[in-house]
């Protein structure tokens, strides 16, 4: 074999031993010549990659070793994040109705549309949608752009579809939008409670950091399929979808029963305990074990591990003879899609966190309420997209605030709406209702993504002009835009991402863009000079600069990053994690840091906030006519989102089933007349699509899966929110199973 036919990694073993691989000499255009250091730009993980450099591009990368996130590991994502800027199907050049035209007049059609909406119909007749994969100097730019320069008043981003219910419930009940922990903690917990996460497929250098754990842990997983982790854990709590409201109460009220409350906590650094000690008295053993489908004594088991360790090492003749318990194990509970993405997600939540809180188990080594975030960067977008909240995580309603970002950036104050935005779904609500006539949607593809696909289409279709800024032009809703403006992709452009751990990291600009692609930052400085508001952004040149305009905006706030000494140092530390306040030199002295270490929220009197309300039933139940519920997610960890860049990759297609495929239990399929691998129809009230089966025990009878990569999964979805967050909850409609 050549290195030409070579599909796999180019490791650092490949290149000494070429021969070990069947592989002659490695060609000297394989050859670094230098390396640089970046950021992986696709999950929230922030793994630390080197560079391999030639002539001063990228020609291949490896994981790296010093980083403090992924400690030398990579997924496969990460191994193979340079091949997916190679495909042949990069947006080259503006493209207006399909066809090629310059920038000049791609942009010049940009403005006269937008502001034809906007002067016909005033600043709710157009807005963006944004990501959470861009670099946060960009997300700041283009919210920026568009509601200070253009004049918009509505923007949100990709992030309402995974981590808006995790910012919602943090803001009440800490305060702040604030997820607490550092990944250190996965290798200092007693007691791992993953809820509705699957970090073996969805994360899996997370799950390495697990696996690094040195204390003999208790791994309970809460999900209703058997997934990897599951198969994995000490405890797997397969309750019935969308049941895990019910079932965080039942152990709140047997924590409170069984003397598991750490008081002292309680007392001294939360509100609320007493109403909802009473509210969840009702959530006895009989009704949650009856909601969840657990049994009484796996409701007493779980309770139990959150308020003893129990460490199993008396033995003889590899018998075991007693065991040793340790009264208050350090917990962390760790959630992220299944929980996120629910019609009562924030109260579920917010139950998470009320365990931590009443357990005591926060700001401490190995424990804490942990939201894993979503994208690369979903965690900047929370911060600075300018969008839901003024940049730094400020309130447009308020005008001291309004005031300072008007000082922090050079803004008039007059130009900052004082009311935020509508939320995703609002926004296609106002579409289809005539009010929202232009919506600019920038690294995003909603078109295959969003919930109801059919029905966001519908709306997409009736709109006056469709933008769509992308580093690919076959996107499902590129293929639907009016104009199409050619993005640069990760290791084309610089700027910084912040991790789920908060941990700022920077990556490099390693590689040039195809054709006239250009980086999102500069796209935004065209649009601003030919919008003719360029003056309001002349602090703007470059993407650290505006690094330096959003420290400031950040002054003062819980996430602070004053202290940070530009690019340069976030690259020699491995990153920062904010806080980094110019007055505190505590930061400096640890690159692993969590929050709430003094028992001081961000709420006024600086106590956690207890929040809770009754659980109520999905919108959306089986009958005769759609007997099962479909959940959907992650399918390997091969698979990213709508798969617009895995999908490019030869060495992730290998990772990846060719078929869509329907796990289906095998009492189901025998009922259906099913065999494994044969064709079935799967039909919702919306939209019905074909799949193979497997048939597996992974998932229980009446419940079936599919992953949610393939374009024709969201047809069948059932398009509910969650009240709090406003975000889509993709894991319960109704469906039936037919033979083909």
């Amino acid at each position: 074999m050549t290195f030409r036919e070579w599909t796999g990694p180019l490791t650092a073993d490949l290149v000494r031993e070429p021969a070990k691989f069947g592989l002659g000499q490695v060609p000297s255009r394989l050859l670094p010549d230098a390396t640089t250091k970046a950021v992986c730009g696709f999950c929230s993980t922030g793994c630390g990659l080197n560079i391999h450099l030639k002539d001063g591009a990228a020609i291949n990368l490896t994981p790296d070793p010093d980083y403090p996130v992924n400690l030398g590991t990579a997924c496969p994502k990460g191994w193979e994040a340079l091949s997916v800027l190679d495909a042949p199907d990069r947006a080259k050049m503006p493209l207006l109705h399909g066809k090629e035209v310059d920038w000049d007049t791609a942009l010049r059609y940009f403005c006269d549309q937008m502001k034809r909406s906007l002067d016909q119909h005033g600043p709710e007749a157009a807005a963006f949608l944004s990501t959470g994969q861009i670099m946060f100097e960009e997300m700041a730019f283009l919210g920026a752009l568009a509601k200070f320069g253009m004049g918009m008043i509505h923007g949100d981003g990709n992030t309402r579809q995974c981590m808006a219910t995790a910012v919602t419930a943090y803001k009440e009940s800490f305060g702040f939008d604030a997820p607490p922990f550092t990944y250190a903690d996965f290798e200092e917990s007693d007691v791992l409670v993953f809820i509705g996460a699957n970090p073996c497929i969805a994360h899996p250098i997370m799950w390495q950091r697990v696996l690094r754990n040195q204390r003999q842990p208790e791994i309970i997983v809460v999900d209703p399929r058997t997934t990897e982790t599951a198969m994995a854990a000490t405890q797997h709590h397969a309750i019935k979808p969308k049941s895990d409201l019910t079932l965080l109460y039942g152990l709140a009220h047997l924590l409170i029963r069984d003397g598991g409350v750490d008081q002292s906590f309680v007392e001294d650094h939360t509100s609320g305990f007493e109403a909802f000690a009473a509210f969840v008295a009702a959530f006895t053993p009989e009704r949650v074990s009856a909601e969840t489908g657990l049994s009484a004594e796996q409701l007493m088991r779980f309770a139990n591990a959150l308020m003893r360790r129990t460490n199993f090492q008396v033995r003889s003749g590899g018998n075991e003879l007693g065991s040793s318990f340790y009264d208050k194990p350090r917990v962390s509970f760790w959630w992220t899609m299944g929980v996120n993405q629910s019609h009562q997600a924030t109260r579920t939540a917010q139950a998470i966190i009320n365990l931590a809180l009443m357990t005591g188990n926060i700001g401490k080594p190995g424990t804490g309420a942990n939201s894993i975030t979503g994208q690369c960067n979903a965690m900047g977008s929370r911060l600075f997209s300018n969008t839901t909240n003024l940049l730094g995580g400020h309130d447009f309603k308020n005008p001291r605030h309004r005031e300072k970002i008007s000082l922090a950036t050079g803004i008039p104050v007059g130009r900052i709406p004082d009311r935020p935005s509508l939320a995703y779904d609002q926004i296609i609500q106002a579409a289809d209702a005539g009010t929202v006539k232009a919506i600019w949607f920038v690294a995003t593809n909603p078109s295959h993504s969003w919930i109801d696909q059919n029905e966001m289409n519908r709306v997409l279709n009736k709109l006056d002009f469709l933008v769509v800024q992308d580093m690919y032009c076959t996107t499902e809703t590129a293929k639907r835009a009016h104009l199409v403006l050619p993005a640069a992709g990760w290791g084309e452009k610089e700027g910084c991402f912040i991790n789920s751990e908060r941990r700022i990291g920077y990556s490099p600009k390693v590689r040039r863009a195809p054709g006239q692609a250009l980086a999102d930052f500069h796209i935004f400085r065209l649009i601003a000079h030919y919008w003719g508001c360029e003056d309001l952004f002349r602090n703007w040149q470059t993407p650290e600069s505006a690094f330096r305009m959003l420290q400031r905006c950040s002054e003062g706030q819980p996430c602070e990053i004053t202290g940070i000494e530009g690019y340069e140092m976030i690259r020699k530390r491995g990153g920062v994690q904010w806080p980094a306040k110019m007055t505190n030199d505590e930061w400096r002295m640890t690159n692993e840091r969590r929050l709430f270490e003094d028992g001081r929220f961000f709420t006024a009197d600086k106590r956690a906030r207890f929040c809770f309300d009754e659980p109520v039933a999905a919108p959306e139940q089986r009958c005769d006519e759609f007997p099962f519920i479909l959940m959907t997610g992650r399918g390997t960890s091969a698979q990213w989102h709508t798969e617009t860049r895995t999908g490019k990759s030869a060495v992730l297609s290998k990772m990846m089933p060719e078929d869509l495929m329907l796990d289906l239990n095998p009492a189901d399929a025998a009922k259906l007349g099913v065999l494994d691998g044969q064709g079935v129809r799967v039909i919702s009230k919306r939209a019905e699509l074909t799949a193979l089966a497997r048939l597996t025990g992974c998932v229980k009878p009446g419940e079936v899966y599919l992953p949610m990569h393939d374009s024709r999964v969201n047809q069948l979805t059932h398009a509910s929110f969650d009240p709090h967050s406003r975000q889509p909850s993709y894991k319960h409609s109704a469906v039936r199973v037919e033979a083909v």
